[in-house]
């Protein structure tokens, strides 16, 4: 990897730990920027999820303040996010390199049409009989389940899914639903990444690239997410499912 190279792969790294800790779907920033520097599509993958753990890491930690009283959820669907985090890591590896080509792109796109479509859904939702808005925690685990398969696999916004999950069908301020998320993501990528280590190439320098600036874009995401009031939180969510759909169209 050359010097440039190396230098817009920190810069993106930085980014994608930043987006990360606030919202989700940092892998649209780093994972463009691996193929860019001439990584075949798996490796790029792997290398990223392994590169991204440490910062979504320090993004929790950054959280821990409203992290408070939720571990008996957290261990709920802590739970589910390791098991489809096993599932999805074992479905990149097993499935052929050009189901990963060819899935991808349509999975960034769901991700986005889903986060775009939430109010509709959350009204519908609170029309139907029977819906009295406490939280519904089959369709929570499911979904978590769910979405750790996507995340093991590959991750783009996974945490973007993850809030639109829980800000239909969990009660609770937005900040603390973005905590639990960025201790989900922790989970799913690290044992993603164990995975990825133990039975497959991995790009060393990559990882350590995004690493370090993925650390630094978790701490700083933090600090600023935390700040946002629950509306402009939204909007951040929103408008990253908006710029990920377009960057897949185009």
């Amino acid at each position: 990897m050359h010097a440039l190279e190396t230098a817009a792969l920190a810069a993106a790294a930085v980014g994608a730990g930043g987006i990360n800790a606030v919202v989700g779907s940092g892998t649209l920033i780093t994972f463009p920027t691996l193929l860019a520097c001439g990584l075949p599509p798996v490796l790029a993958n792997v290398s990223n999820t392994i590169g991204l753990v440490p910062g979504v890491i320090t993004a929790a930690y950054g959280y821990r303040r409203e992290l408070k009283g939720q571990l008996p959820r957290l261990l709920r669907w802590g739970g589910a996010a390791l098991v489809g985090g096993l599932i999805g890591a074992a479905l990149l590896l097993l499935l052929p390199e050009g189901t990963f080509q060819s899935v991808v792109p349509v999975l960034i796109l769901l991700a986005c049409v889903l986060v775009l479509f939430q109010p509709r859904l959350n009204r519908w939702l609170r029309q139907r009989p029977g819906h009295d808005g406490a939280d519904r925690q089959a369709p929570v685990l499911l979904g978590v389940l769910g979405t750790a398969v996507y995340g093991g696999y590959f991750g783009a916004a996974q945490g973007v899914l993850l809030m639109g999950l829980f800000g239909t069908f969990v009660r609770d301020d937005l900040q603390r639903l973005n905590a639990a998320k960025n201790v989900l993501a922790a989970i799913v990528n690290g044992v993603a990444a164990i995975v990825f280590i133990a039975v497959t190439d991995v790009d060393w320098t990559a990882v350590g690239v995004i690493a370090v600036g993925s650390t630094v874009g978790g701490l700083l995401g933090a600090r600023v997410g935390r700040r946002l009031s629950p509306n402009v939180l939204r909007g951040v969510i929103v408008a990253v499912g908006v710029i990920a759909s377009v960057a897949v169209i185009a």
